[in-house]
């Protein structure tokens, strides 16, 4: 039975780079992304857009993508695929593309997934209400600097259909950077619910990086997870039934158990029954975990 292994190199913008180039090294990955948005962070990345328009991709980008470039160099061809283009993912692949040249590794493809800046439509929502306040959009106090949908996994299923190497995306929803591998190598239709919904927490639990491998589980003195100074990040071996298994490298520190999955499901999610996202809407309510 076919398994494709994904592993999470980050969960938020400013994480560490060292446990990812480890994955790509040691995890015999067939996929590694990196989550890194959130919604100042992206806003943030708009402001920086606006001051120029060659900028607004993340702050640590070139930090990260020269430790990701040298670890393919050194012959780790893990597929990468990260939102680290945040306001601007086309900059953030000509960017990438020249330091990847500049490393010799033309042969390397990057895809730039866009479409999810609606700053531009938004005056035809001013008088939709905001979850926050119960108020219109025309009532905010300020500038509205940034304005992005959640958008789903199908730019990232067309740019590794097109063998992209690296797919750089603006605001795409944190479990569909699984879900876009995922549906490519298994060749899902968009409508095959069951499948994408077991998908769905197969990303839910690696968008967050360290938090399944014990980082967000640990309580000192009451849940103790060990040597997490060196939390090894999350891999998810995922098979075509739709089961999965969560593990991490040998010789790191942190814990996979059960309770360290079943907090990251519910975590974030409201109502386990109905998980909104751009590609499906899940339901976790019997998922099993041992």
């Amino acid at each position: 039975m076919k398994t494709v292994r994904i592993g999470s190199g980050a969960g938020y913008a400013g994480d560490r780079i060292e446990p990812a180039i480890d994955l790509m090294k040691r995890g015999n990955l067939d996929y590694i992304i990196f989550e890194c948005l959130a919604e100042r962070t992206i806003a943030l990345a708009q402001l920086r857009k606006l001051k120029n328009p060659d900028k607004g991709y993340n702050d640590l980008f070139e930090y990260h993508m020269a430790h990701i470039l040298d670890a393919i160099a050194d012959g780790s061809r893990v597929k990468v695929i990260t939102n680290m283009g945040a306001a601007n993912p086309e900059a953030a692949v000509k960017c990438a593309r020249a330091m990847a040249d500049a490393r010799g590794l033309n042969d390397l493809k990057f895809a730039a997934v866009t479409g999810d800046d609606v700053l531009g439509h938004l005056d035809k929502y001013m008088d939709y209400k905001t979850f926050e306040t119960n108020d219109s959009l025309k009532h905010l106090d300020g500038d509205i600097v940034s304005a992005n949908a959640y958008i789903g996994c199908a730019g990232i299923v067309e740019a590794l259909k097109g063998d992209a190497d690296i797919v750089i995306t603006g605001r795409v929803a944190d479990p569909s950077l699984t879900l876009g591998p995922l549906v490519y190598e298994y060749g899902w239709s968009m409508d095959n619910y069951e499948m994408l919904g077991k998908a769905t927490i197969a990303g839910h639990l690696l968008e967050c990086a360290g938090q399944v491998t014990g980082g967000y589980f640990c309580d000192p003195g009451v849940k103790d997870v060990e040597d997490l100074w060196n939390l090894g990040f999350p891999i998810v071996e995922f098979s075509e039934d739709g089961s999965l298994v969560v593990t991490k490298l040998e010789n790191t520190g942190g814990l996979v158990s059960e309770q360290t999955c079943k907090e990251q499901i519910l975590y974030e999610i409201q109502d386990p029954e109905n998980y909104y996202t751009p590609d499906c809407i899940a339901d976790f309510s019997q998922v099993t975990v041992q």
